[in-house]
């Protein structure tokens, strides 16, 4: 993985002979930093082969240019055994490509993680003998410093914030391959003419390691108003039978309760690996909707009509022809507006969707909640807080249940911003022996308990009827 800048009139002769300039300072951008409006991404390109939307990309001038994984091709040559000089000589020959020369020294700021094919083999995990050395290898290709935080971690992950606070822009980058463990293998499926993968759910399988998770949690806490999470490979797609994040349903669903628990607003997921472009939506996982842009081929997706992949999510695709992603972003708009496209070599938009930032966000965060006692919490609150115990206060919108009554702190008890508080029948005793829905609609609250998920949905239970306040008096 890697983050540079290139500044104009200055440049440094790194370990391959490629030009690369001023490496960009780890963590949270300087307060004056400029803010990032115009950013380019995808994956996959072959350095066998030419790669003119390098061109296509330099011309566009993006201020900050990602690559998703698959920056070249280590095994294409299966006569010639993957070592670590191979994997070298790869990246050096991808270096003396004129298109990618342009790209470079076009584009200020480049980010980027592997995929399968640039960390050595095809879908390879945490078993790749030469993952160490193929992490050094990519670190020197980009003229990584000696004293950087990620020659000594294993893994290439890493994350950077651009920009003013109000519009600052966090790009993180996961690494999926050097920790995960193995993939599980269906039988041969002759209408498919493959081994489709199938969900492991060993309980210690894992995506990202213990380590990564850790390191992720506290980049999602980072400030941050608008967030791309890079994926080298799918989260949303479920039904297509290669690789994806479907592939590992408990790190899957990891993923997305970390993301609710952390409270982090402005997520867009990027992806690669499939050698086509699509956007996918969902709109359960978190309290606002969830973007994953697919963008694969930069000289590798198919040439002539290739049939969608199954994709239930699907919102947009690309399903044939070399493309590259572009985002837009007019932080001058009291909400500022985000431009996402999948663009061709003659740099036409074959599909994109057009959002406001306040869509990224969790219904009703932006405005004042009222002042609560210190060590009480709102919904908002209580809800990043899963498996703690909490004190929680709301005036209470509506109720449901019979033997639990759901005291829910919105309208629509199926609101993704929804919190309830559960009364159960060990609770309804003393003062809550003769408990109804008229006891506490429109009334505030305020309970103690733990924190759970009910399917992606946090609430209280509360067990003791102690621990359930009513701080206005029920009408008579």
């Amino acid at each position: 993985m890697f983050c540079h800048a290139w500044p104009m009139g200055k440049r440094w002769l790194v370990v391959l002979g490629i030009l690369a300039g001023w490496v960009l300072p780890l963590g949270a951008a300087a307060p004056e930093s400029p803010s990032i409006s115009r950013i380019a991404f995808g994956s996959c390109s072959d350095q066998d082969k030419p790669v003119p939307i390098f061109e296509t990309i330099a011309a566009a001038r993006p201020e900050l240019m990602l690559f998703l994984g698959d920056t070249m091709y280590a095994d294409l040559d299966r006569k010639v055994e993957v070592t670590p000089q191979v994997i070298r000589d790869k990246y050096a020959q991808l270096a003396r490509v004129p298109a990618f020369q342009k790209l470079k020294a076009a584009c200020p700021r480049m980010l980027g993680t592997w995929d399968d094919h640039d960390y050595g083999i095809n879908d390879a995990g945490a078993d790749w003998k030469h993952k160490a050395e193929a992490q050094q290898a990519l670190l020197d290709f980009y003229g990584v410093p000696a004293a950087d935080p990620r020659r000594q971690r294993q893994g290439v992950y890493h994350a950077q914030v651009f920009g003013p606070p109000g519009q600052r822009l966090q790009v993180i980058l996961l690494d999926t391959r050097y920790h995960r463990s193995p993939l599980k293998k269906g039988v041969f499926d002759p209408r498919l003419r493959l081994v489709p993968y199938l969900p492991n759910t060993d309980p210690d399988a894992t995506m990202l390691g213990s380590e990564q998770w850790r390191w992720l949690e506290e980049q999602l806490k980072q400030p941050a108003e608008l967030r791309l999470l890079v994926s080298s490979i799918q989260v949303l797609a479920d039904e297509h039978p290669f690789e994806k994040w479907a592939n590992f349903p408990r790190e899957r669903e990891r993923l997305y309760e970390l993301l609710r628990r952390t409270g982090a607003e402005g997520v867009l997921i990027l992806s690669g690996d499939r050698h086509h472009g699509e956007i996918s939506l969902d709109t359960q996982v978190l309290h606002y909707p969830l973007y994953d842009i697919t963008a694969s081929g930069f000289n590798q997706a198919s040439k002539s009509w290739r049939a969608p992949e199954r994709n239930s999510k699907r919102v947009a695709a690309v399903p044939y022809g070399d493309h590259f992603g572009w985002i837009a972003v007019d932080w001058k708009q009291p909400d500022p507006q985000i431009l996402v496209q999948l663009r061709d070599v003659e740099g036409d938009a074959l599909a994109g969707v057009k959002l406001r930032l306040s869509l990224l966000r969790r219904k009703g965060s932006g405005t004042s909640s009222p002042s609560l006692p210190a060590g009480v919490l709102s919904p908002e609150q209580a809800s990043r807080r899963i498996g703690e115990r909490v004190t929680v206060q709301f005036v209470v919108r509506s109720v449901g249940g019979k033997t639990n009554l759901y005291l829910n702190s919105t309208t629509d008890f199926r609101a993704l911003d929804n919190f309830a508080v559960v009364l159960t029948p060990s609770a309804q005793m003393g003062p809550w022996s003769k408990a109804s829905a008229e006891t506490f609609l429109n009334k505030t609250i305020r309970a103690t308990g733990t924190v759970r998920l009910n399917r992606n949905s946090p609430q209280l239970e509360v067990t003791e009827a102690r621990d359930l306040q009513l701080l206005e008096p029920a009408k008579q």
